[in-house]
Protein backbone atom coordinates (compact mmCIF):
# COMPACT_ATOMS: atom_id res chain seq x y z
CA UNK A 1 0.00 0.00 0.00
CA UNK A 2 1.49 3.28 -1.07
CA UNK A 3 -1.54 5.53 -1.43
CA UNK A 4 -2.44 7.93 1.31
CA UNK A 5 -5.88 7.82 2.91
CA UNK A 6 -7.81 11.09 3.15
CA UNK A 7 -8.01 11.77 6.89
CA UNK A 8 -10.37 14.73 6.40
CA UNK A 9 -11.21 17.20 3.64
CA UNK A 10 -10.01 20.30 5.47
CA UNK A 11 -6.77 21.28 7.24
CA UNK A 12 -5.88 20.76 10.89
CA UNK A 13 -5.23 24.07 12.63
CA UNK A 14 -2.56 23.49 15.29
CA UNK A 15 -0.82 25.85 17.70
CA UNK A 16 2.90 25.12 17.37
CA UNK A 17 5.84 26.03 19.57
CA UNK A 18 8.91 27.77 18.14
CA UNK A 19 11.82 25.40 17.64
CA UNK A 20 9.77 22.22 18.17
CA UNK A 21 9.71 19.50 15.52
CA UNK A 22 6.40 17.88 14.58
CA UNK A 23 5.96 14.72 12.49
CA UNK A 24 3.02 15.03 10.10
CA UNK A 25 1.21 11.83 9.13
CA UNK A 26 1.62 11.41 5.37
CA UNK A 27 -0.32 8.13 5.10
CA UNK A 28 -3.62 9.27 6.65
CA UNK A 29 -3.88 6.19 8.87
CA UNK A 30 -2.76 7.73 12.18
CA UNK A 31 -5.27 7.86 15.02
CA UNK A 32 -3.40 10.98 16.22
CA UNK A 33 -4.06 13.24 13.19
CA UNK A 34 -2.43 15.29 11.88
CA UNK A 35 0.58 13.68 13.52
CA UNK A 36 2.22 10.30 13.06
CA UNK A 37 1.50 7.38 15.39
CA UNK A 38 3.47 4.76 13.43
CA UNK A 39 0.51 3.48 11.38
CA UNK A 40 2.49 4.13 8.18
CA UNK A 41 4.57 1.00 8.82
CA UNK A 42 2.13 -1.02 6.67
CA UNK A 43 2.83 1.37 3.76
CA UNK A 44 5.85 2.71 1.93
CA UNK A 45 4.98 6.24 3.12
CA UNK A 46 6.85 8.01 5.90
CA UNK A 47 6.01 10.99 8.11
CA UNK A 48 7.23 14.46 7.22
CA UNK A 49 9.20 16.47 9.81
CA UNK A 50 8.13 20.07 10.32
CA UNK A 51 10.22 22.36 12.52
CA UNK A 52 8.28 25.41 13.66
CA UNK A 53 10.29 28.58 13.14
CA UNK A 54 7.88 30.64 15.22
CA UNK A 55 5.06 30.04 17.67
CA UNK A 56 1.59 30.35 16.21
CA UNK A 57 -1.18 28.58 14.32
CA UNK A 58 -0.18 26.33 11.43
CA UNK A 59 -2.55 24.52 9.08
CA UNK A 60 -1.42 20.94 8.44
CA UNK A 61 -2.89 19.15 5.42
CA UNK A 62 -5.77 16.80 6.26
CA UNK A 63 -6.40 15.36 2.79
CA UNK A 64 -2.79 14.15 2.42
CA UNK A 65 -2.69 15.41 -1.20
CA UNK A 66 -0.94 18.75 -0.68
CA UNK A 67 2.00 19.71 -2.90
CA UNK A 68 3.35 21.71 0.05
CA UNK A 69 3.69 18.90 2.61
CA UNK A 70 3.07 19.04 5.46
CA UNK A 71 1.13 22.28 5.14
CA UNK A 72 -2.25 22.74 3.48
CA UNK A 73 -2.21 24.23 -0.02
CA UNK A 74 -5.96 24.06 -0.66
CA UNK A 75 -5.91 20.81 -2.65
CA UNK A 76 -8.78 19.49 -0.49
CA UNK A 77 -11.15 21.95 -2.18
CA UNK A 78 -10.97 19.89 -5.38
CA UNK A 79 -11.60 16.51 -3.81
Amino acid sequence: MTEAVVAQKFPYGVEVEAGKTYFWCACGRSQNQPFCDGSHKVTSLTPVAYKAEAAGRVFFCGCKATANAPLCDGTHKGL
